[in-house]
């Protein structure tokens, strides 16, 4: 079997450990996703496809090279349309809404001033967030008018989703799901305040050093710790959002299970068994072609895999 990386980075951890699961009997490319002013047509070439493409990247570019490999029949993991769903937060939490998932109440603003003048000061403490997700984008606490003036500052002209700051410990649940198979940690909250540097409520005082990850508490909430209701819930996204590798990041306090945030094909490091289970992925999907790309908001989507 031949199977391609769209990615920029083939020697991140999940993907180098689960191509050096494949090389000994299979193929594996990388396409680079680089943007440049090559039509996708012309970097993918004319040539035969690669079995099935891992979509390890985001951009409007790496999208544009799988919708093409999809045009051309080609299976991608994910779909073109699951993963630039998953970029604008406003559908997102408007499909999780109305799908009945758990998700963070959410509202929408043009502008972090157009936001402020929407707010009361009940409305605070907030976090907000760039309306469309990408690297480098705006995640923060807004604790008052004055935090928000200063980021409009910032970013005068970048659309926002805010959602209320709900109590919690100062962790995230990270859950990932690769085919069905779950794995989670708790790792820092990046909106938990420098204060709160220390372990987690729950955590032993040493949990923060436990895997040694700066700001994880691996080994203290791991698959085996997860109530079968909350890996249910994990699986459903994927249902609903027609996602085949994704992780969501879940309120770790007396709020939960809250849903603040859905990422398509995260990094997944460090988890034990991913690498195994995204190879067994890809390679059921070369063998059986993928089908129809499975779109978000599909009523009848289903795992590519069933059976687990």
């Amino acid at each position: 079997m031949r199977i391609g990386l769209v990615t920029p980075d083939p020697g991140h951890p999940l993907l180098a450990a689960t191509a050096a699961l494949l090389a000994p009997d299979h193929r594996v490319e990388t396409i680079d996703p680089t943007p440049d002013a090559t039509p996708p047509a012309e970097r993918i070439g004319p040539g035969p496809l690669a079995d099935v493409y891992l979509l390890k990247a985001r951009t409007p570019y790496a999208l544009a090279l799988a919708r093409h490999l999809e045009e051309r029949g080609a299976p991608v993991l994910n779909s073109a349309a699951a993963t630039g769903f998953c970029q604008d937060r406003t559908a997102m939490a408007d499909l999780a809404h109305r799908a009945g998932l758990p998700f963070a109440a959410t509202r929408t603003a043009a502008s972090l001033t157009d936001l402020a003048g929407e707010l009361s000061d009940a409305d605070y403490p907030l976090a907000v967030k760039s309306r469309h997700s990408r690297r480098h984008d705006l995640v923060a606490r807004v604790d008052g008018p004055d935090r928000l003036r200063d980021l409009a500052a910032q970013w005068p002209a970048e659309p926002v989703i805010a959602q209320p700051y709900l109590a919690n410990t100062g962790w995230d649940q990270k859950i990932w799901v690769v085919d069905g198979q779950v794995f989670c940690e708790r790792r820092r909250s990046e909106l938990a305040p420098a204060a709160a540097a220390g372990p987690a409520a729950g955590l032993p005082a040493d949990g923060a050093a436990a895997g040694g990850r700066s700001g994880s508490a691996a080994g203290r909430f791991g698959p085996a710790d997860l109530p079968a209701d909350r890996a249910e819930l994990a699986r459903r996204v994927g249902r609903v959002f027609g996602l085949d590798v994704y992780g969501i990041d879940l309120l770790d306090g007396p709020a939960e299970p809250v849903i603040v945030d859905i990422n398509a094909f995260p990094g997944i490091r460090g988890q034990a068994g991913a690498p195994e289970a995204l190879a067994a992925l890809a390679l059921r999907t070369a063998r059986t072609g993928g089908g129809t790309p499975r779109l978000p908001g599909q009523r009848d989507a289903q795992p590519r895999t069933t059976g687990r």
